[in-house]
């Protein structure tokens, strides 16, 4: 390999001339449950619907069901607001087609001390629970567990503080599953150099880099197991392919030794599509236990690009970027070409399985 392999010639945008038949789906083959969603910006149900019913999206669910996410200087910024605002707009009017989770008492920004006192665990399971009697469908975290939560002596939480165990037991209780989105790409977590291939990404979201974060994106993973293991009786669904789409063979292993870990494939076509084979096997092995979800603003154009990369033979294609911008993807990708019976399961007979009140498409 000589020294100048895979170096990137500032202004070489070289045009691909590769020439492949395209085969885009209007709409999916089966019925969609979009698992993974959030409100972004100020999307109306009535814009929502149309891009649904275009596509064949039969439920949207907003996973973080008593938040907004306003768009602000170029990036999406967190609002805590009442889950009855979304259950009263979205889901009442729309029976079938919007389902959400809670966030719960973790919608917390600005102010990172999670833990103020002795308190908080019981506070969050009474907003869960009362958010759940007003239809949510489970318990969603964010990141900030473990980058940026601390207690109130000021010490960062570990993800696997014995704090907050009454909560993941108490989901379990329930019968509600919880998203635990713990760390981010591996890239996130490395100097934004030359050889990051990230470094465009944290350059224009500088945000994003947790180089120096208080705990490495091994640790993070690692404490996020061992809640896992500790509430075997409690379901919980990773996203973003646990986290860890660039070495499914840790995500495999992950899913061989916990029987109550479920993943979604969300906001990670670009991984999956760059080693295709190593997709389809793994997504094809663990067929009951991967959902569908988008985890971007939403158009007929984003949701036909996952329906040409699940469905389709297609190769050397370009996706969204994380906030569903064309243009930026950081490399292009090949289909899978599931199998129909996998495809049900994915798109949504596993997300009906999963989720508590969301029902199976008529």
């Amino acid at each position: 390999m000589t020294r100048t392999e895979g170096i990137r010639v500032r202004g070489f945008r070289p045009k691909c001339l590769l020439e492949r038949e395209e085969h885009i789906p209007e709409r999916a083959r089966f019925p969609v449950i979009d698992a993974h969603n959030h409100l972004f910006g100020e999307a109306s149900p009535e814009a929502l619907l149309r891009i649904m019913d275009a596509v064949g999206i039969a439920t949207w669910v907003n996973v973080s069901g008593n938040v907004v996410l306003p768009l602000v200087n170029n990036t999406y910024t967190i609002a805590r607001v009442p889950l009855a605002e979304f259950m009263n707009r979205y889901v009442k009017p729309h029976p079938g087609r919007f389902a959400a989770l809670t966030m719960a008492d973790f919608a917390q920004w600005g102010d990172f001390v999670l833990l103020k006192d002795d308190t908080f665990a019981k506070r969050c399971i009474a907003t869960l629970e009362n958010d759940l009697r007003q239809g949510a469908c489970g318990l969603k975290l964010t990141k900030e567990l473990g980058l940026q939560f601390t207690d109130h002596s000021g010490r960062m939480l570990r993800v696997d503080d014995e704090r907050l165990y009454p909560i993941w037991r108490r989901a379990g209780e329930l019968g509600v599953p919880v998203l635990m989105h713990i760390s981010d790409p591996v890239g996130f977590f490395l100097p934004a150099d030359e050889t990051n291939e990230h470094t465009p990404v944290l350059e224009e979201f500088p945000g994003w880099s947790f180089q120096n974060a208080h705990f490495g994106k091994a640790e993070l993973l690692a404490q996020r197991n061992t809640v896992i293991r500790d509430h075997p009786q409690t379901t919980f669904i990773l996203p973003h392919v646990a986290n860890h789409p660039e070495d499914l063979d840790s995500v495999s292993r992950l899913l061989d030794e916990n029987p109550n870990v479920v993943i979604d494939l969300s906001a990670r076509l670009d991984e999956l599509g760059r080693q295709p084979y190593s997709a389809r096997d793994f997504i094809i092995r663990f067929q009951d236990r991967v959902m569908f979800g988008v985890d971007m603003p939403v158009s007929p154009e984003v949701y036909r690009c996952h329906f040409r990369f699940f469905e389709t033979r297609d190769e050397y294609f370009e996706t969204p970027d994380y906030i569903a911008r064309w243009g930026r993807s950081r490399w292009r990708v090949h289909a899978l070409h599931l199998p129909d019976a996998v495809l049900e399961k994915l798109y949504w007979k596993n997300a009906v399985r999963i989720l508590p009140g969301v029902s199976a498409p008529h």
